[in-house]
Formats: C-alpha cells, structure tokens, sequence
C-alpha cells in the first residue's frame, strides 16, 4: 500500500526516537511491498525557535495530507511555563485542528521485565488493559484566565463529547475482556456527575453485552498499584487520564515502555510514546525507542489497517528485549540506536502485504 506519514520528532530526545520509528517503518515498508513516504517537519520548541510558532502552518499542512503521524516528544528548560509560547501548545493545538479527541495508551507487562516495576510481580501476572483518554475537552483547552492574585481553569464537557469517547471504549472493549471502567470524580464535580451519566446511558444502550463499573479517580488511581490486572478499558476525561495512565507506568516497568495513539474520525491519527523529551539525557544516545517503535505498530493497526505488519512489530520488540538489548532506564546498557538495529534485525512479515 501507499502512505504517507509525518515525522515530528519534536525536542530533547524526541528526534532520537523517532528516527528510531521511521526505520523500523522502513524496514516494514522494504519487507511489505508498500511505499510509505516519511516526511519531517517542525513542532514543539524545535519549531519556536525556527519560526517562532509551536506549530508552523507548513506543519500542520503537512500533517493534515498525511495518512499518520509518527510524533516523538515536546518541551524542555528553555520553554518554560512562564515563557509567552511553550512547546506543549503547538501539540494541543494539533490535536484539536486534527479532531483527535481519544488517546488510547495501553499497558502491558512483559515478563522478561517484571523486575523492573517497583510493583511485587505477583500483582503483574496477566496486567493487560487501555486507558481511553478524552483528548480535546475539559481542563485543558477550557478558557483561562490570571491576575496578580487568582488564576483559573475552566473545566467543560459536552454530552457529545462524552458520547463519542465512551462509543470509542465500548467498541475496543468489545475485541478485548468487554470490561468497561469509567473513572470521574463524580462526587465533587458537575463535569463529572454529567460523565457518569451519559457513559452510563451509552453503555447499557449501545453495549450491552460489556460490563461496566464506575470509579472515582483517587480510588482508580489507589486500585491502579493494587490490583492492576483487575481492569480491561477504562475511559475517563483528559486530566485524569493524562495522570492515570503516567502512574500505570510503573506496572511495565519503565515510562519508556509505552506506546500511544490520538484517533479522531477520520483514518489519519497520531502516535507517540507517552514519555516526555527528557532533556537531561538528549544527545547521549540512551533514550529508550521501545514505546515509540509500539506506537509504530498502533500506527500501522490504526490508521493503515495493517494488522499483520503490525503484530511483526510487536513480537520483533518482543524479541530484542528477550536477546538483552535494555537501555539503561531498563537496567541494561543498549544505546537508542542498538535497540532500534535488534528490532529491525528481529522483524519478520509472515506474508508479504499485496
């Protein structure tokens, strides 16, 4: 097949591992038969710098006629919060122009590295779920405002908005444990009480055959550490899942590990590990490309349709972890580059795509 696919590699170690991302993209292109076009552009700082916006219009021209975007990382030192521009609003501001209002980021843990999560292994056995974050709504991209003494941030959620993420949910719960888990905070917050309402509703009506439970965050979070392999799709509102799924982390064993894809209705959508551009170690080549090479596999599952490719992927990291290839966050000594080589090495089509 033919795509084309954006490169944002963004700051910090973004660029690094989203090399790491295009090749494996490469190598499944080389195997496959198919033509994928990979194109960088410009995003977060990188793009403050160079144009003074966080997200230029060529770039988001460019992403608007792609099939995917491959995303790396955003931010650093240099942009802080204080600064008139930051990096974070250039990828705000994408997911909105894009419409992609549910992020999907899920967890699992592999054997081999259970002795890397803080977690007893005995409280990792069969950990498999997917957090569903709604992505565009709530605290985040409400209206705000600041004087010398107040700040505030406006929280606001639509039935539709709410309709549509929780459809989301109910349909990949549907292809897994059909186990929906709707997390609010539904005992302080208006937003919250009009969440469980209509995620109640779409559930019962249009997904019948999934069982569902409701649970407020602190609980979720508290549950998160205790009996993690107790969840299946949890979906809950953008704040509380962008700190939900950070804390579920810990159960792979590393933030590195993690992939993620933003899906809107249409067939392009984003993918990025869930880790951010950690400054402190760009440039040294020891950034761990693992969660950015799944998201590659969610990119080709997602929005290329390319389910065989994309579980090639999977068992190929599958295999250069079980051959030793750890970056340091893993306890290991890998580079970046060496981790990505065994994935690509390891990578192999069944059948070659038509």
């Amino acid at each position: 097949m033919r795509a084309r696919i954006a490169v944002l590699g963004g700051d910090g170690i973004g660029p690094e591992v989203a090399g790491q991302g295009a090749a494996v993209l490469r190598a499944v292109a080389a195997q496959g038969g198919h033509q994928f076009e990979l194109t960088e552009a410009l995003v977060g700082g990188a793009a403050i710098d160079a144009t003074g916006q966080p997200l230029p219009p060529a770039t988001l021209a460019l992403c608007r006629a792609s099939d995917a975007i491959l995303f790396g990382a955003i931010g650093g030192p240099r942009w802080g919060p204080s600064a008139p521009v930051r990096p974070e609003q250039g990828l705000l501001a994408l997911r909105r122009e894009l419409g992609l209002f549910a992020n999907l980021r899920p967890v699992t843990v592999n054997p081999r590295l259970a002795g890397a999560s803080p977690l007893k292994p005995e409280l990792l056995v069969g950990v498999d779920l997917l957090v569903v974050r709604e992505l565009t709504g709530g605290i985040y991209f409400g209206e705000k405002t600041r004087t010398a003494t107040s700040a505030s941030d406006l929280c606001s959620y639509t039935v539709a908005e709410v309709e549509r993420v929780v459809r989301v949910a109910g349909a990949l719960a549907r292809r897994r444990r059909r186990k929906i888990t709707s997390v609010d905070k539904a005992n302080v917050l208006e937003t919250s009480r009009l969440w469980r309402e209509v995620a109640e509703r779409v559930v019962r009506a249009e997904f019948p055959d999934c069982t569902h439970e409701h649970q407020l965050v602190d609980s979720c979070a508290m549950q998160l550490v205790r009996r993690p392999a107790d969840f299946d799709v949890v979906v809950t509102e953008n704040m509380f899942g962008d700190i939900l799924t950070d804390e579920a982390s810990v159960l792979a064993g590393s933030i590195g590990l993690l992939p993620s894809a933003s899906l809107g209705a249409g067939r392009c959508g984003l993918y990025e590990p869930i880790h951010g551009s950690a400054p402190d170690i760009a440039g040294k080549g020891i950034a761990n490309p693992y969660g950015t090479i799944m998201s590659v596999a969610m990119l080709l599952r997602h929005s290329l349709g390319l389910e065989a490719e994309a579980a090639a992927v999977e068992r190929a990291v599958d295999q250069a972890i079980a051959a030793g290839l750890l970056t340091p966050d893993l306890g290991g000594t890998a580079s970046t580059g060496e981790a990505g080589a065994a994935v690509v090495r390891a990578l192999r089509l069944d059948t070659p795509a038509a």
